[in-house]
């Protein structure tokens, strides 16, 4: 079974083999509120590990989403243009953003895992 992995700017990511799928976090998508728009980005695009990677805006804000790793984006999920309030709904089921080739599948163990992701949300509160 697959497991998330997050980073502090409240990204998961779920590894397969070598590819990876990206989206935000449940605390992510409650700070952001009701998501309106997604703006998701090129296929083939190269991902810098921390790097820009797609757009979340809200009612409240926009935000960026960015990679948790680098690598090349293989796919994003278009279902989420056309209906962001996937996000809202499911933020780490359906409401994905895209799926990465990973570039180096060893960054992956330096993320956060699921304790280490709850312990850092609640020291921000």
């Amino acid at each position: 079974m697959s497991t998330l992995r997050y980073t502090k700017d409240h990204e998961w990511i779920r590894v397969d083999g070598d590819t990876a799928t990206v989206g935000i976090t449940a605390y992510a998508q409650e700070q952001l509120g009701d998501v309106v728009f997604v703006e998701l980005p090129e296929i083939g695009k190269q991902l810098t590990a921390g790097g820009e990677a797609a757009v979340v805006e809200s009612v409240k804000a926009a935000s960026e989403v960015y990679a948790p790793v680098a690598g090349e984006v293989i796919a994003v999920n278009q279902a989420l243009v056309d209906n962001p309030a996937l996000v809202n709904s499911d933020p780490t089921g359906e409401g994905w953003f895209m799926k990465i080739k990973l570039a180096d599948a060893a960054a992956v163990d330096a993320l956060l895992d699921q304790a280490a992701y709850d312990a850092y949300v609640e020291g921000l509160h």
